[in-house]
C-alpha cells in the first residue's frame, strides 16, 4: 500500500496522518469520523406536503392508537415539523433522541413503515452523542450533535462487511486509538459505521472528506460503535446493534435518521 492511515483521538479532536492513495486526504474530524461532509438531503416540496397531510389528517387519538400488530399511525415523539421532513418514499427511520439538549446519552430506535403507512418499532438501543448535547446550528468543534433529518446512504468500517445492503467500504483507515473524554477506550469504535448525510457528499465512502457547506459547519458525523462515552458529534450504539443496523438498512427504503433532543423533536 502507498501508505497506512492512522487516526488518533484526543479530547480536543481527531487527526489522521498518512493515507491510502486511493482515498481523499483527511486532516481532522469534527467527530470520530473523517472530514467528509454534504448539505443534508432535503425532501422535495411535494414529499413535504404529502408527509404534512398525513400528519394533519390523522387525529391525535389515532396517532397514538396501537393495533394488534403493534403498529402506530405516527412515530411517537415526533411533532408535525419533523414528521413533515421525512420523505414520502422513506420506509425506514432511525430515531436518536436525547432527554434534553445538553445530554450526551440517547435512545435509538429503527422504525419501519408498513405498506398501509403505519409504523412498527424495532428494538430500543442505548447510545451516546456529542459531549455537549445537541444543536440546530452545528459548528466545527462545538462537541454537539446536529439536530435534523438526514439521509443514510453509505456504510463502511474496519471489519468485514456484515451483510450490508448499502454500499460498504472496508478499509484499514477506519481505526482509532486512545481514550475518550472520560477515559473510555476508543479502539474498535469504527469497526462499523454508517455516514450521516450532514454536510457530506452522499454516495461516497464515509471516509470522503468533502464538506459542501464549508469546514466551519463541521462534518464526519457518523453512526458508529459505542465506546461507553460521549462523542465529538456522532451517534454511537453497541457493536452488535451497529452490525444489525447495517444489515437492515436498505437503499430501496430510502432510510433517514431523525436526531435531536426530545423537546425539539416533538415540536
Amino acid at each position: 500500500m502507498a501508505g497506512t492511515a492512522l487516526l488518533v483521538a484526543a479530547a480536543a479532536g481527531w487527526y489522521t496522518v498518512g493515507q491510502d492513495d486511493a482515498k481523499p486526504g483527511i486532516t481532522a474530524a469534527d467527530g470520530p469520523g473523517p472530514e467528509g461532509v454534504s448539505k443534508p438531503d432535503q425532501p422535495a416540496p411535494a414529499a413535504v406536503r404529502a408527509a404534512a397531510d398525513r400528519q394533519s389528517a390523522t387525529p391525535a387519538a389515532g396517532r397514538s392508537e396501537t393495533r394488534p400488530d403493534g403498529s402506530l399511525a405516527a412515530i411517537p415523539g415526533l411533532g408535525a415539523a419533523f414528521t413533515a421532513k421525512i420523505p414520502a418514499e422513506t420506509t425506514q427511520v432511525v430515531v436518536a433522541s436525547g432527554a434534553d439538549k445538553n445530554t450526551d446519552k440517547n435512545t435509538v430506535v429503527l422504525w419501519t413503515r408498513t405498506p398501509e403507512g403505519r409504523w412498527l418499532a424495532g428494538e430500543t438501543w442505548n447510545g451516546h452523542n456529542g459531549k455537549n448535547g445537541w444543536t440546530a446550528d452545528h459548528n466545527e468543534g462545538d462537541l454537539r450533535s446536529p439536530i435534523g433529518v438526514f439521509s443514510l446512504t453509505d456504510a463502511g468500517g474496519h471489519n468485514a462487511d456484515p451483510g450490508s445492503k448499502l454500499p460498504y467500504d472496508k478499509d484499514p483507515s477506519f481505526v482509532v486509538s486512545g481514550t475518550g473524554f472520560f477515559g473510555d477506550q476508543l479502539a474498535g469504535s469504527f469497526d462499523y459505521v454508517v455516514a450521516i448525510n450532514y454536510n457530506r457528499v452522499p454516495g461516497n465512502s464515509p471516509l470522503d472528506p468533502r464538506r459542501p457547506m464549508g469546514a466551519k459547519k463541521g462534518g464526519g458525523i457518523w453512526l458508529h460503535v459505542d465506546h461507553d462515552g460521549p462523542t465529538h458529534g456522532c451517534v454511537s450504539i453497541p457493536e452488535d446493534k451497529m452490525a444489525q443496523l447495517i444489515r437492515t438498512l436498505d437503499p430501496a427504503a430510502h432510510p433517514v435518521i431523525v436526531m435531536g433532543d426530545a423537546t425539539t423533536l416533538a415540536a
